[in-house]
């Protein structure tokens, strides 16, 4: 796999977004390069070292945050006296333009992964003149449909699973949005009701990989399962809280809104996500972006074939 050279930040620090909300940022790189912005998944995963390594650091001044709620911005969303109603895709896009002039950025690239494709196709979207240009993998735009494909309709494929998934539910819950259900669970005033949501919720994220029961490791932390699990639920249970006319998707409508920004989608031609054909159907409508599918790979940043695409990009977005 070629990834660049493993860098540590020169500069972090912990921005004060409002709502009693700290966001951590971080810098990598060189601090005279071409500006990158990188937006983890899930909602709720936060950053990671492995991210750093997708962008040259002798090119880029790589800007990496954990968004509200997650990895080490506070509070953090596994607390339950938390408040969700600040976490919201609206807050985080603010969140965004706050630490762009924070860091006196006027334009960066948007790199974003799963969850993160979502915010940064909504930001681009809504900040064209901020955006330089977008690289996505794991691509999603948070349409309502995607929600139920990824409890209802792979429900089909994983039985067994889905079986267990839908009997963690009060027997009255289990219809129409699942993730709202969990997620009405997740904020239960019971710690045990809520401990026992989050992992059935995060069983069934595993088994959707698919991967074997109890294996993925950041998964068995209890703080991080509990935080995952409740923001994960709270964007997927109220529309991504992209507002009405989201059940076949907002960002999709507004594709052409990107006319402007050159972009590169890279897609696992096994992800999941790509039944609904949302993908193609984004690269199609996007005039100025072009899909690199990498076969046989699922949803996964980090998979062979799909590391490469992505430093490809950036590396060839680095000359602009």
């Amino acid at each position: 796999m070629v990834l660049h050279p493993e860098t540590e930040p020169y500069d972090r620090g912990m921005l004060d977004v409002g709502d009693g909300n700290r966001v951590y940022w971080e810098t990598c790189g060189n601090p005279r390069g071409k500006p990158a912005l990188v937006l983890h998944g899930g909602p709720g995963s936060g950053c990671t070292p492995y991210f750093r390594r997708l962008f040259d650091p002798a090119a880029y001044r790589i800007v990496l945050l954990d968004q509200r709620g997650c990895g080490r911005s506070t509070p953090h969303a596994s607390a339950y006296d938390t408040d969700m109603s600040v976490n919201t895709t609206a807050h985080l896009i603010a969140d965004l333009e706050l630490l762009r002039r924070h860091l006196a950025i006027e334009r960066w690239l948007v790199w974003g992964v799963s969850f993160g494709s979502v915010l940064g196709l909504r930001y681009a979207q809504t900040h064209p003149g901020a955006v330089s240009e977008l690289v996505l993998t794991g691509v999603a735009t948070g349409s309502n449909a995607e929600v139920a494909l990824l409890t209802w309709g792979l429900g089909k494929i994983f039985p067994e699973a889905f079986e267990r998934f839908l009997a963690e539910l009060p027997e009255g819950e289990r219809s129409g949005n699942l993730a709202a259900a969990y997620n009405r669970l997740l904020e239960s005033p019971d710690p045990e009701v809520r401990a026992r949501a989050a992992r059935a919720w995060t069983d069934w994220e595993t088994a959707m990989i698919p991967a074997p029961p109890r294996s993925v490791e950041r998964f068995e932390d209890p703080v991080f399962r509990m935080g995952f699990a409740r923001t994960v639920t709270h964007y997927f249970g109220n529309d991504h809280f992209l507002g009405e006319g989201n059940d076949e998707g907002v960002v999709l409508r507004d594709a052409a809104l990107l006319k402007d920004i050159p972009g590169t989608l890279v897609q696992g031609g096994l992800d999941f996500g790509n039944l609904l054909g949302i993908v193609w159907r984004l690269q199609h409508a996007w005039q100025g972006s072009e899909l690199v599918v990498v076969d046989d790979v699922g949803h996964n940043a980090g998979a062979p074939g799909v590391a490469e695409a992505l430093v490809a990009a950036t590396d060839r977005y680095a000359a602009r």
